[in-house]
């Protein structure tokens, strides 16, 4: 199964003494020795398929690494989804151009963080401020879609009952996450946003990956790392993560799709001018768990900060607060399962990066754009990240760029 690599591979070909091989599309950019060493004890697991796949921004993650693409039969790894399932992007093109917009962008930006909530504080008798206080009646609506799946999720797990749920939906969160007003090539208006399934998808993910290790446990079974804690397919708990996971990326799509909505009624509050929006659209996840067919089987695909990159499917590979951004069109590429990466890729640790960097770098990286220059988002800050050029350098065989974003208002939490 492990073959061999072909002889001018556009990818980078490692074999795993005791596995399968690494097939790594990263030249040009960095992969530190840690994201390598989990890689391989991914591949040595028995149930996993051909090869791992991982994409130009892999970086360590939990258990897996993120920017990593996993191919299995027969089992199914919880923490190799993570615990932001269906974590991903929204991007959508308005008819708005650059000239339509104001000298001074910081009144879209507020009202961009009034129509979203964001952030987290979290403390006794407070109410997490990205939260809904009392939830909008278009969100409820819009959970009521979802309620009574969860419900039956509930009924087997009733410590998930304690979750976030409505009053998640629609929300931005923190951390990587963000919502943000782009140009293209042609200085048109595009909303772009990267949030996935809040405090339920946490909760569920969390919930599951610890019962995959009580599992592990019980059945004597030893890994190399107990985040690669699975359940085996026929097994009660893998069809309930299987129906939990796909619930919960359902959820992250319907909560890009609310932020979306209350996006573009915020920006029509603020620019005069008529527009039509979502003239093209794209939302894609990309920490998530699916059945696809490859090389003639039926296999279940998890990618782990990495984008569906199927022949002709449109995806996003965002940059950081001051890089451009790109819509991407898939290539098809059958050695990575048809994937790509889902970003720049952090360079260096969040605590790193507040250590090496200053108010005034910041200030400098993301000169031009409207968004939050203060000490609590130093750990995002462009340097942070792997040059994005030279990630979409390294994937050239898996994407075509549609188009090229750059943003003019960021909104973190």
């Amino acid at each position: 199964m492990t073959g061999a690599a072909p002889e001018k591979s556009t990818y980078e070909f490692s074999p795993v003494e005791g596995g399968v091989p690494l097939k790594t599309w990263t030249r040009g950019v960095t992969i530190d020795d840690g994201a390598r060493a989990q890689l391989e004890r991914v591949a040595r697991l028995p149930f996993v398929f051909s090869h791992v796949a991982a994409m130009p921004d892999v970086h360590v993650g939990i258990g897996a690494t993120v920017g990593s693409v996993i191919a299995t039969t027969g089992a199914v790894i919880p923490a190799a989804v993570g615990v932001d399932i269906g974590c991903g992007m929204m991007a959508a093109r308005t008819s708005l151009l650059a000239t339509d917009l104001p000298d001074n962008l910081a009144g879209i930006r507020a009202a961009i963080e009034r129509a979203v909530p964001h952030g987290r504080d979290v403390g006794r008798g407070k109410r997490d401020k990205g939260s809904w206080g009392e939830v909008p009646p278009d969100i409820a609506t819009a959970w009521s879609g979802l309620a009574q799946r969860f419900a039956a999720i509930v009924a087997k797990y009733p410590k998930l009952a304690k979750a976030n749920t409505a009053n998640h939906l629609g929300t931005l969160g923190t951390g990587n996450h963000f919502i943000e007003l782009c140009l293209d090539e042609e200085a048109r208006v595009w909303v772009m946003l990267h949030s996935g399934s809040r405090g339920i998808g946490n909760a569920i993910g969390s919930y599951f990956i610890e019962l995959a290790r009580n599992d592990m446990r019980r059945w004597f079974i030893n890994l190399p790392d107990r985040d690669l804690a699975y359940f085996p397919e026929g097994t009660v708990h893998f069809d309930d993560y299987v129906e939990a996971v796909g619930w919960a990326q359902d959820f992250a799509a319907l909560n890009r799709r609310a932020m979306m909505t209350n996006v573009m009624r915020a920006l029509r509050a603020e620019i005069p001018k008529p527009f039509e929006a979502e003239l093209e659209a794209i939302d894609c996840h990309h920490n998530y768990v699916r059945r696809e067919k490859h090389f003639d089987r039926n296999l279940l695909v998890t990618r782990k900060g990495a984008v569906r990159a199927a022949m002709g499917v449109r995806g996003i590979i965002p940059g950081s607060m001051g890089a451009c951004s790109y819509i991407v069109r898939g290539k098809g590429n059958e050695q990575s399962f048809d994937s790509c990466s889902h970003g720049a890729g952090r360079l260096m640790s969040r605590a790193e990066a507040k250590r090496r960097f200053t108010l005034a770098d910041h200030a400098a990286a993301t000169e031009g754009v409207e968004c939050r220059k203060d000490a609590e988002v130093i750990d995002e800050t462009p340097a942070a990240y792997k040059p994005i050029d030279k990630v979409m350098a390294a994937q050239a065989d898996l994407v075509d760029i549609v188009h090229t974003l750059k943003q003019v208002v960021c909104v973190k939490g």
